[in-house]
């Protein structure tokens, strides 16, 4: 039989405890398969929280959009992860560069670098060592992952990405300057660096998930497939899946 461990928001409480009730929680160290109960904030937090365990991970929706997640259901949950679909994801690592010295952190979703005042943000673009924009004027831009794509990356106008695509999208975010720039499709394998141009009078911070480095110099981004996480899905309604009917509603 499955091993579970569960994982809640704190507004899950409840299906926390249904859930146990129904379930043997044997913890993270024993379990199997770890099971997360909220939305897709809590997912993030799940993937950061795990990551390098080999656990894989079936989300259950209890927060707004869930686009990581299944449908609750309390019932036949041992039978949903059977029949359950995966899907393997990397994270970007990010070193960010400032007056302390280097910071690392990963990102399943999106590196994301925004201006911290008044004052759009200047930053040169390089792609594997060339420079590609010697000066993007914006609130900021981003590199995003597959499964990140329909996250920030959408509402920043950003392409959507097939969970299985070679593919990083580079998104700015309100471009000034150039104006008709609407980002690039990368190679996976791409090195991304982002250089503040005039940091001091235009601050910047840089953002992997949820994690926040304020006052860049420069900001090195690039795919970790070192890391690899899976995560389930119910038959049919696999992320696949998602990812395309995202491309078609309104």
């Amino acid at each position: 039989m499955t091993k579970l461990h569960f994982t809640a928001a704190r507004d899950a409480a409840q299906a926390l405890a249904d859930m146990r009730a129904r379930h043997d929680d044997v913890g993270p160290e024993a379990a199997d398969v770890i099971v997360a109960l909220g939305g897709d904030g809590l997912m993030l937090q799940t993937l950061h929280a795990f990551t390098g365990k080999g656990k894989p991970i079936y989300g259950m929706n209890l927060g707004s959009v869930g686009f990581l997640m299944n449908e609750y259901r309390q019932e036949n949950l041992l039978e949903r992860l059977a029949a359950a679909e995966k899907a393997e994801i990397h994270p970007l690592k990010m070193q960010a560069h400032g007056a302390a010295g280097v910071t690392e952190a990963r990102a399943f979703n999106e590196v994301s670098l925004l201006r911290e005042t008044r004052q759009a943000a200047k930053i040169r673009i390089m792609v594997d060592g060339k420079p590609r924009i010697s000066e993007l004027i914006c609130d900021g831009v981003m590199v995003a992952t597959p499964a990140g794509s329909t996250a920030y990356n959408l509402s920043a106008h950003g392409p959507i990405l097939p969970i299985d695509a070679a593919l990083l999208a580079l998104t700015p975010i309100s471009a000034f300057r150039p104006r008709r720039w609407r980002g690039a499709l990368l190679p996976h394998r791409a090195k991304v660096r982002f250089e503040i141009l005039e940091s001091v009078k235009r601050p910047v911070s840089a953002v992997a998930d949820d994690f926040e480095v304020r006052d860049v110099s420069a900001v090195d981004v690039a795919e970790d497939r070192s890391i690899s996480m899976t995560m389930l899905y119910d038959a049919g309604h696999n992320l696949d899946e998602r990812i395309l009917s995202e491309q078609f509603s309104d």
